[in-house]
This record gives structure tokens, C-alpha cells and sequence, in this order.
């Protein structure tokens, strides 16, 4: 069947499906993968520790795979500049440029006159219409089932992404909650041209940095088994529940802030549980399609399933 959307024509992609920035994970095997596949792979530039190691991973990422891939910018999540990293991404002349957890215009700014594609995630309609009116050739538009950051407002894919395809002219990318084929068909019907996976493409074999562990938690919870923290701060993001997590709600409702609570939400504990599969001594992210990942397999594999699952339900609309 023919995947043709405004997202792969934009993208020149195969399959609508989009891999998520995916700090501390997103890296050349993993984006190479999802890019042979038919999709779009895409490093995370601040999780990098320099701007070489970023040339580095982009020039890995060319030697695995010659389509398409992108680099996405955690921007305001890292306490760190951003500018040494885009000018490496515009130098080595990459394809796709993602923008998440902050204001784009000054990366927007940095990339005129490049033929790079401007992609920037959004969480909220009122964002979804800025983004288009800096120049953004399409927006990914996550709902509050999705893992990481997550918008202020509790609202879910299902409302918000018609929501934002009836506000804008440019595509539209449904993420949060997107695991199988039933998501990719549900997202379409919304008028999205396209999604963005995250959770479900750290449970793959190629997703190589993230522990067993991890991987294994993914697959055995449920749509239960998260939690949204740091909402007193005002950065609110999903993670899977586990005891310092737990840890991490009690200094919320005790009235904490971030000098509180800043030595459970940083980077390193992040790592612990992501890198050494340290359940109880660290955090992760996920979002509520745990309750659909019931395997690990390869991401061909994953995106065999997905369009497979996804031309059944077509040809049962067609009858």
C-alpha cells in the first residue's frame, strides 16, 4: 500500500514513523536502524558531551545507513548552550533538524539559508501555531500518555492532535500513546500525516545503550505502571514508578523545589537506572504504551509488525 503523506514527501521517508529524541539512547545505531527501516532515525545532540562528539556520531550514522536521518536539540532541558552543536549539525549538512522543551527561534535563526528540515515538538495548540509562524515545516504534537516532558495542561493525543491539525496548514505528527499499526491508522484518522514513537523504540534490540533491565520493565508493565513528576516545578514529564520516583512525588507534595529535588531528577540519576539498570537507585522514562510493548525485537522487525497491523485495519476499511 502506498504511505505517501506530507511527512514522508517532506522527510523523503518511506513510512510515516519518526524515532523521539530519546536522551542519553538516541544514537547512530539505533537512528540507523530506524532509518533503513523506512523511517526516520534521529541522534540527540545534548546528550553529547561536545560539539565533536556530535560530528562524530553524524559522520558514524552515514557509514550504516544513506537515508535520511535527523538531529534533534533538547533545548532548555540541559543547562547548557546549544549553538557549537547546531553549527556542527548545519556543517555536516543534516537532513533533519528537531527542536524539543524550549523556544526554537534562535535555532530557527541558525538554520536560515540551509536546506535542513525544521521539526519541533509541541504539547499545546497555542505552541503548535507559534512554531508554524517561525518557519517550522512541520510539528510533532505530544499528548499527556507520552514519556519524558510532557505539556502543563493534562490534555491527551486523542483530543489535542485534531486539535492542532484544525490550527495549522503545515503537517502534523501524533506522538504519545503510539506503540503498534492501531496507533499509525488511529493517528491518520485524526488528520496527523504522520508519528513520533519513543518508549516503544527503547524496547528494540538496536536501541543498544539502554540496560536489560530497562528494556525488561518496558515490556512487563502496564498502562499503570508510570508516574508524571516534577510538576511543582513546572517541567512535568512521565517516568516508569519505582521507588525514587516515589521519593521524588513526597518531596513534591512536601512543598520542594528544585534545590530539592534537583539531585533525583538529574542527568546521573537518570543513568543509573538507564545505563546499570539500577531499579530502585535511579529514574526512567516511559510513557503509558508500556501497556502495549510486549516484546523486544529488532527495528525491522517492529516496523514489519506496525505496517502489517496497519494495512490490515486499511483493507478491513476498504470492505
Amino acid at each position: 500500500m502506498d504511505w505517501k503523506t506530507r511527512v514522508t514527501e517532506l522527510l523523503s521517508i518511506k513510512y510515516p514513523i519518526i524515532q523521539g529524541g530519546l536522551a542519553y539512547l538516541a544514537y547512530a545505531e539505533l537512528a540507523a536502524a530506524v532509518s533503513n527501516a523506512g523511517g526516520l532515525g534521529q541522534i540527540t545532540a545534548m546528550s553529547l558531551r561536545s560539539a565533536n562528539a556530535l560530528r562524530g556520531e553524524i559522520r558514524k550514522i552515514r557509514t550504516m545507513t544513506n537515508r535520511p536521518f535527523g538531529v534533534n536539540f533538547a533545548i532548555g532541558q540541559h543547562g547548557r548552550g546549544y549553538e557549537d552543536l547546531v553549527r556542527v549539525a548545519i556543517d555536516e549538512e543534516v537532513p533533519v533538524i528537531s527542536m524539543t522543551g524550549g523556544n526554537p527561534a534562535p535555532i530557527f535563526e541558525l538554520l536560515k539559508g540551509t536546506n535542513s528540515k525544521k521539526l519541533v515538538l509541541v504539547a499545546a495548540k497555542r505552541q503548535a501555531v507559534k512554531a508554524e509562524a517561525l518557519g517550522a515545516d512541520a510539528v510533532m504534537v505530544v499528548g499527556q500518555e507520552g514519556g519524558g516532558h510532557l505539556g502543563r495542561h493534562d490534555i491527551g493525543t486523542m483530543v489535542l492532535v485534531p486539535q492542532v491539525v484544525d490550527s495549522v496548514s503545515i503537517p502534523v505528527i501524533a506522538s504519545g500513546g503510539i506503540g503498534d499499526g492501531r496507533g499509525l491508522m488511529a493517528a491518520l484518522s485524526l488528520g496527523a500525516e504522520g508519528i513520533e514513537m519513543g518508549t516503544r523504540f527503547i524496547a528494540t534490540k538496536e536501541c543498544i545503550h539502554a540496560h536489560e533491565t530497562y528494556k525488561s520493565a518496558l515490556v512487563n508493565g502496564d498502562e499503570n505502571s508510570t508516574v508524571v513528576i516534577k510538576k511543582m516545578i513546572g517541567a512535568p514529564a512521565r517516568a516508569i514508578s519505582n521507588k525514587w520516583t516515589e521519593k521524588i512525588l513526597e518531596i513534591e507534595r512536601n512543598g520542594g523545589g528544585y534545590d530539592e529535588l534537583k539531585d533525583y531528577i538529574s542527568g546521573s540519576a537518570n543513568k543509573k537506572y538507564i545505563y546499570d539498570g539500577n531499579m530502585d537507585d535511579g529514574f526512567a522514562w516511559a510513557g503509558q504504551v508500556m501497556g502495549l510493548i510486549k516484546d523486544i525485537p529488532t527495528v525491522q522487525d517492529l516496523f514489519s509488525n506496525i505496517v502489517n497491523d496497519a494495512e490490515g485495519i486499511r483493507r478491513k476499511w476498504s470492505k
